[in-house]
């Protein structure tokens, strides 16, 4: 039966056909495992390429970040590597490191790798260099993300090859040269952030290429020309800010195309013209900023078709005209700032409609009439300044009753009242100026109630009555101006409690009685001016407790006897005015300790005797009149008294010397002869003695010389020249020392710019034009270097420091005669000059003061972590740190540094300034780095303030104030916002987590134990990362949850 089945011709088929499906089964088989092997081996590789490029990336940078990205270890970037998503295929898709605080930089990327990369996120960081050509090869890229990094050069042009790129930001770089005109390639770009570089040249007219664009970000970069006509295509962007550039020409009528648009900001840039008409069609816009610019012309009537706006900046152009009635129509405004323009004539009443208004700046124009009937009906306005203008008649009842006021300035206008009645009580006030009006009444003792007010100005009005003693009670106050009015009585000695008080401006009244004693007590104090009013008594001596005082006027009183000695402790004066009173005896001598003094006036008194000759110190001064006393004899030999005219010294006893109109000192003839006769007798008696005497010393002498001649041939020898010592990198340092000596006319008074305990700071300019910084030690520092050779081993470590924000030393002189350190020359100065400065400190805005603190910290992080052995400069105070054109900060004053060398028993001196010094340093009197650390922490704080925080301290670090249960009161209760400098607007956005993150470190470095406070290292690269977001709203801020 097998056999005939096996014969079967049908059955004989089957088995083929069953064969021949059994081979197609197991061919199939075959294949798709040969293709899933072939898959796998291709995706294996790729891995191990991205692989070894990531681990190739990662081994270029610092150590830091090596330790950061440990997790990246094997040849799996797919598998638990920090940062890294890899897609379905195995591939990186996703590359996002941001803010872990790499650094390093992008030149061993290999971008080449990377073909499905579509996320590169590298956002707040310190990579530097610049971006490389080749990240044009991430084709499927859709957001590049470098923002707040270091990299600088050029954006390549091959950005335009990543036309897959949805977001690209490179803002926060320091990025120059040229926006590419490739970067219109990017069609399907919805965000581009370019700002705060220095990207000059214009913007590209490719850019209305990019249609889909929603948010277009080039503020803060030196863009110049017109504003492209082709920026009319993006007309579905949402925001356009291109403030603070150099753009020109006038406002394109493209840009009322853009009819999606929700906030426009062109102010700070050159714009010329006039604010377009067509500019109503923009009927979404909430934001508009047109400010600082060179508008003309009017506001278009069109503006009424803005209904959506809350916020109008028109300020500081020429804008003329009246205001438009149709203004009246915004009624969703919350900010209008219309100040700095030519607007004229009354304010339109339709203003009063804008019941939202919380803050109304109209400030410097021309405007007349009376202010707004209803200006704070809605009960939500802060700031209203409308000063310099023409505004007459009284204060509007809204007005009084506006209790939520933070800030008001109506001064320079010709407003009239009864100041007593026509102001609240406005609880949260901060800063009143009322000065140069018609006020009259007297001063309500409801200011006292106003306990967050820290300025008060209402000179120059026609107040009367006395001083309330309740002002007192606002201890906030740091400045009070009630000059120029008719005030009388005491000076209330409650005011002594201001602590924070720094400017005290009482003259021009007729105030009487003395001074109270408790004025010792304002430490903070720097302005003092009690002049023209009937105070008496004696001037306290007390007075030099206010150790910061930078003038003092008491002129035009009727204080009597001497001037108390210790004037001369105010080291930091620089104006003295104690003239028209009743003072007698002699000027005290230690008013020649006043080196800072620059004017200084005692004249219609009755003083008499000499000038103290203390007085040839006072190399400051350059004002001086002691004109109508009874003073006589020589008068000092500096060129304040030189050049001082005849009127300013002239009704005096018999004073000389050479200046105008005076007779010069000679001794009288008799005492000449009757000297010249008993010289002759002297000389009879002692000829004879002396010839004996003589003979003795020769024999002596030369006993000595052969004594020293012997002992010299066994010591090594040494040259008188090898003490002239020139080290000066890259230059004759003999032929440097002979220019700067002719730059400066021999040190002459003239080139003076500074003066420290160390050494006198000259101002040279060297033949070739090149501006140097000369201290010229004193003799006392000179003689201490025993050791000339290490000293000039020390000098050439010390000018081979390079650091962006250190003085470079270029070298070091000593001579015979002169003896002094050359340093690189900063335009701007010192620190403490600039925050001393009204106006200076107010340019120096939120952004500069972090970026100086930033520049220290690297500095100082610098000295101590990256030079061999660590530099230590031991003397960081305000004076010691110069800011050049840019703000940038340059630590400066080595003559205080010392190389630390371990085990060293060198370091036992005093050294320091006060207020500036670690506490250990009092009993230890051993410098370490931690001290630097202290002193940052106080410099830190006085930028932030805008004065020394001594006092602030003192309260904050009390005994036991270091933990949060036994916080001291003024941590708890004191809010953030109201220590922080008053002369600028509080700080905003990134401004305000920044000085949050800054006055937390400034108290982690102020701890009483040195071991507490963190390294330089820790504080650099805590001040560089990016700033943690705010906890809670920044005006609830206090002082004691920075201790968190």
């Amino acid at each position: 039966m097998t056999t005939s089945l096996l014969n079967n011709p049908f059955f004989s088929s089957f088995l083929h056909i069953l064969f021949l499906l059994l081979h197609i089964f197991n061919s199939s088989s075959f294949f798709a495992l040969a293709e899933h092997t072939s898959s796998t081996t291709s995706l294996s590789g790729n891995n191990n390429t991205e692989a070894k490029a990531l681990l190739q990336w990662k081994a270029s940078l610092d150590n830091q970040s090596q330790s950061v990205l440990s997790s990246w270890v094997g040849i799996s970037p797919c598998i638990n590597w920090i940062g890294i998503t890899c897609g379905n295929s195995g591939s990186v898709t996703n590359l996002t490191l941001e803010s872990f605080g790499l650094r390093g930089t992008l030149d061993d990327f290999n971008f080449s790798t990377f073909r499905n990369l579509f996320v590169l996120d590298l956002a707040n960081n310190s990579l530097s260099g610049t971006i490389p050509h080749e990240i044009g090869k991430l084709r499927n890229l859709a957001l590049l993300n470098l923002y707040v990094n270091q990299l600088s050069g050029s954006i390549p042009r091959e950005i335009g090859l990543l036309e897959s790129l949805n977001e690209l930001n490179l803002a926060s770089n320091v990025l120059t040269g040229r926006i590419p005109y490739s970067i219109g390639k990017l069609r399907n770009l919805s965000f581009l952030a370019l700002s705060t570089n220095e990207l000059s040249g214009p913007i590209p007219s490719s850019i209305g290429n990019l249609t889909n664009l929603s948010e277009l970000y080039l503020w803060d970069n030196k863009l110049s020309g017109p504003i492209p006509s082709s920026i009319g295509n993006l007309t579905s962007l949402f925001l356009l800010y291109v403030w603070g550039n150099k753009l020109s020409g006038s406002i394109p009528q493209e840009i009322m195309l853009l009819e999606s648009l929700n906030y426009l900001d062109l102010s700070s840039n050159i714009l010329t013209g006039r604010i377009p008409y067509s500019i109503g069609k923009l009927k979404k816009l909430s934001f508009l900023g047109l400010s600082y610019n060179q508008l003309s012309g009017p506001i278009p009537s069109s503006i009424r078709n803005l209904t959506s706006i809350s916020e109008l900046y028109l300020g500081h152009n020429k804008l003329s005209s009246p205001i438009p009635q149709e203004i009246g129509l915004l009624e969703s405004l919350y900010h209008l700032a219309l100040s700095g323009n030519k607007f004229h004539g009354p304010l339109p009443s339709e203003m009063n409609n804008l019941t939202h208004l919380k803050v109304l700046v109209l400030d410097t124009n021309e405007f007349t009439g009376h202010l707004l009937a209803d200006l704070c009906h809605g009960g939500v306005l802060k700031i209203f300044t409308a000063s310099h203008n023409y505004f007459s008649g009284s204060i509007p009842e809204s007005l009084k009753n506006c209790t939520g006021l933070h800030r008001l300035r109506l001064d320079w206008n010709q407003l009239t009242g009864n100041i007593s009645e026509v102001f609240g009580v406005y609880p949260r006030l901060r800063y009143i100026d009322l000065s140069y009006n018609n006020f009259y009444g007297e001063l309500s003792s409801k200011w006292g109630d106003c306990r967050n007010m820290t300025s008060l100005k209402i000179s120059n009005n026609n107040v009367s009555g006395e001083i309330p003693p309740e002002l007192g009670k606002a201890t906030q106050l740091q400045v009070i101006d009630v000059s120029s009015n008719q005030l009388k009585g005491a000076i209330p000695k409650d005011l002594g409690g201001l602590k924070l008080l720094y400017k005290l401006l009482l003259n021009n009244n007729n105030l009487s009685g003395a001074i109270p004693l408790d004025i010792k007590m304002l430490s903070n104090l720097q302005f003092l001016n009690l002049a023209s009013n009937n105070l008496s008594g004696l001037i306290p001596k007390q007075l030099c407790e206010c150790s910061n005082l930078l003038l003092l006027n008491l002129s035009g009183n009727k204080f009597r006897e001497s001037i108390p000695g210790e004037i001369g402790f105010l080291l930091s004066l620089r104006d003295l005015d104690l003239s028209c009173n009743f003072l007698t005896r002699e000027i005290p001598r230690q008013l020649g300790q006043l080196q800072r003094l620059e004017t200084l006036n005692v004249s219609h008194n009755m003083l008499s005797g000499r000038i103290p000759s203390t007085f040839k110190d006072m190399l400051s001064l350059t004002t001086v009149d002691i004109s109508s006393n009874k003073l006589q004899g020589p008068i000092p030999d500096i060129k304040a008294f030189h050049n001082a005219s005849f009127e300013a010294l002239r009704d005096n006893m018999g004073i000389c010397g050479n200046a105008s109109g005076l007779k010069p000192c000679i001794l009288p003839r008799s005492s000449k002869t009757v000297k010249r006769k008993s010289n002759k007798l002297v000389v009879l008696i002692v000829l004879p003695l002396l010839g004996s005497l003589l003979l003795v010393l020769v024999v002596i002498g030369a006993l000595f010389i052969l004594c020293k001649r012997a002992r010299k041939r066994i010591a090594e020898p040494e040259n008188e020249q090898d003490r002239n010592i020139f080290t000066i990198l890259g230059h004759d340092g003999k032929k440097l020392y002979e220019n700067i000596v002719e730059a400066t006319e021999e040190f002459n008074s003239n080139y003076c710019i500074g003066e420290g305990g160390y050494g006198t700071v000259y101002k040279a300019v060297m033949p070739a034009e090149q501006v140097v910084a000369v201290k010229k030690l004193h003799r006392s520092q000179t003689e201490k270097l025993s050791d000339f050779k290490a000293f000039e081993k020390e000098v050439c470590v010390l000018a081979n420091i390079r650091h962006r924000n250190i003085v470079k030393m270029y070298g070091f002189c000593s001579h015979a005669k002169h003896s002094f350190l050359v340093y690189e020359f900063i335009e701007r100065g010192s620190l403490r000059k600039i925050i001393s400065s009204e106006e200076q400190a107010i340019e120096l805005d939120w952004m500069k003061r972090l970026n100086v603190v930033k520049g220290v910290g690297g500095a100082l992080s610098y000295l101590h972590h990256s030079c061999s052995p660590p530099i230590i400069h031991r003397d960081i105070t305000s004076n010691n740190i110069l800011l050049d054109m840019e703000y940038e900060a340059h630590v400066s004053d080595f003559g205080t540094a010392r190389l630390l060398m371990p085990d060293s028993s060198n370091w036992t001196s005093f050294a320091g300034t006060f207020g500036y010094t670690a506490p250990e340093l009092a009993y230890t009197m051993k410098v370490t780095e931690k001290c630097d650390v202290y002193s940052f922490g106080v410099v830190t704080m006085e930028v932030m303030t805008g004065r020394h925080p001594g006092d602030l301290i003192s309260a904050l670090l009390s005994p036991g104030s270091s933990s949060s249960s036994s916080m001291p009161p003024i941590a708890q209760h004191t809010l953030l916002k109201d220590v922080l400098d008053h002369r600028i607007s509080l700080p905003k956005k990134e401004a305000a987590e920044g000085v949050v993150h800054m006055m937390k470190i400034a108290l982690a470095c102020l701890q009483p134990n040195p071991q507490s406070r963190p390294t330089m290292e820790k504080i650099s690269f805590e001040l560089t990362t990016k700033w943690p977001p705010l906890p809670k709203a920044f005006s609830t801020i206090s002082l004691g949850d920075l201790f968190s």
